[in-house]
């Protein structure tokens, strides 16, 4: 009697169990006979619907992996001054939903199904960049195949932050972040992995990209590290996304203009001295660099230093230094001709080795100074001190010339002499700085 208690136990066990088995099984394969020609009996799918409000899983100790792709379909705006990136993606995201399941030979040989995102469990996967509140549009569907897998595609513009350093502009390059990651699930619920490789993604990308605007896509990179809150830990990806901007707008506008005029201006050093028309010209030429200066505000950025704004200032200040170089130049010659002071005998000295270093004579062109109303003379000889011409100066015609012994007329030659001299150095001086400040600024920007 204890041998048949023991038999049929055992008996009733194993019938029920495989009862609970078979019922379990058939909780997770959905009846065929909502498939037909005329489409899906929605309560079919029912059962999955009523529990779209939990994560899909068999096991809650078991965390759901989702894979994240994305193309990124255009780079619409890069913000300098709020440091922000506005791009366009369309993300992808795969899982498996183990409540979904069907046989196509008996289902009509339908393996996909599109049903309609908010009937279906959704991961929370966010930028931890955006700066925006998604603005995914309604109405969105997603791809079920009969072994449970889903996959959800949605547009997305995103606005993020991306720490951007402007001191090349506009050849510059930025490298901005795309770190996608769970709000809730920690990472014992939920793994992010890859559906595509980093590569498959940016040549996806690369030949989506229709616009041809400011910016081109360099490169796409990914880590994964992991992002800590408090005791949580959450898994997340991190896609790092290089662009260039498209420096030919800006060297057309800045940078072209802005050459030609600094040219202009170091070419103006060979207006004769004398003229009255070389201030004024440079004068003119700084007025314009500044009017240039305004209009082309709205194309540079708004904060930060920029190499071309000190490539800018540096023009600028040359301008500057050379009027005030021909107002010092024009000024020294006026005085010459008006009132020559007497002249020390080092200056002397040095004009006499600079002009004839073999005769120790100052040479003067014979030329007349249209500017000054002079007509200079060519020095023979220097006299000895109070006699000209063989004649002797009286002391108080020695005393008016310095006691150098030089006529008037000498004095003013040697004068406008330095002048030149003066205006001829200062010129190198001028090219020398021009060219060291040039060629710093494309080195700097060449790196």
């Amino acid at each position: 009697m204890e041998g048949w208690w023991s038999t049929t136990g055992g008996f009733l066990l194993c019938l029920s169990a495989s009862l609970l088995l078979q019922g379990r099984a058939n909780t997770f394969t959905i009846n065929c006979s909502g498939f037909d020609q005329h489409g899906v009996d929605p309560t079919v799918f029912q059962s999955v619907f009523n529990k779209k409000d939990f994560r899909p899983v068999i096991n809650f100790s078991i965390p759901t992996h989702i894979n994240i792709s994305f193309t990124l379909s255009a780079i619409l705006e890069v913000d300098a001054q709020l440091q922000l990136l506005t791009s366009f993606l369309w993300l992808k995201l795969i899982w498996n939903h183990p409540f979904i399941s069907w046989d196509p030979e008996e289902c009509g040989d339908i393996k996909k199904l599109a049903i309609t995102a908010e009937n279906l469990w959704l991961p929370d996967i966010f930028i931890v960049e955006s700066m925006d509140v998604d603005q995914t549009p309604d109405g969105l569907s997603a791809y079920v195949s009969n072994d449970g897998r889903v996959v959800y595609n949605k547009p997305m513009r995103v606005t993020s932050i991306c720490n951007l350093d402007i001191f090349y502009f506009p050849f510059d390059q930025q490298n901005c972040t795309l770190t996608f990651s769970s709000f809730l699930y920690t990472e014992e619920s939920m793994l992010l992995g890859m559906d595509k490789e980093v590569w498959e993604i940016m040549d996806d990308s690369r030949d989506l990209v229709r616009t041809q605007g400011e910016w081109e896509l360099l490169g796409i990179n990914k880590a994964t590290p992991k992002m800590s809150v408090g005791t949580s830990l959450f898994d997340q990806i991190m896609f790092y996304v290089a662009i260039r901007r498209r420096p030919t707008l800006y060297v057309i506008n800045l940078l072209v203009p802005s050459s030609f005029l600094v040219a202009i201006d170091a070419l103006s050093f060979y207006l004769p001295a004398e003229s009255e028309n070389r201030a004024p010209f440079k004068m003119t030429l700084l007025l314009g660099y500044n009017v240039f200066l305004l209009n082309i505000s709205n194309l540079l950025p708004a904060t930060g230093t920029s190499l071309i704004s000190v490539y800018f200032a540096l023009c600028l200040s040359l301008m500057v230094l050379s009027l005030l170089e021909t107002i010092f130049i024009t000024y020294l010659l006026h005085l010459a001709t008006i009132q020559p002071p007497s002249m020390p005998r080092w200056l002397h000295s040095l004009l006499l080795h600079h002009t004839s270093p073999t005769t120790h004579r100052p040479t003067v062109p014979q030329k007349e100074i249209t500017g000054l109303g002079l007509i200079s003379t060519h020095l023979s000889g220097l006299k000895e001190p109070g006699k000209l011409g063989g004649k002797e100066l009286g002391p108080k015609e020695a005393e008016l010339n310095g006691g150098s012994g030089l006529t008037r007329a000498q004095l003013v030659d040697l004068w406008v002499q330095f002048g030149h001299m003066m205006d001829n150095l200062l010129f190198r001086i001028y090219l020398l700085f021009l060219a060291i400040s040039v060629t710093t600024v494309l080195v700097l920007w060449n790196t």
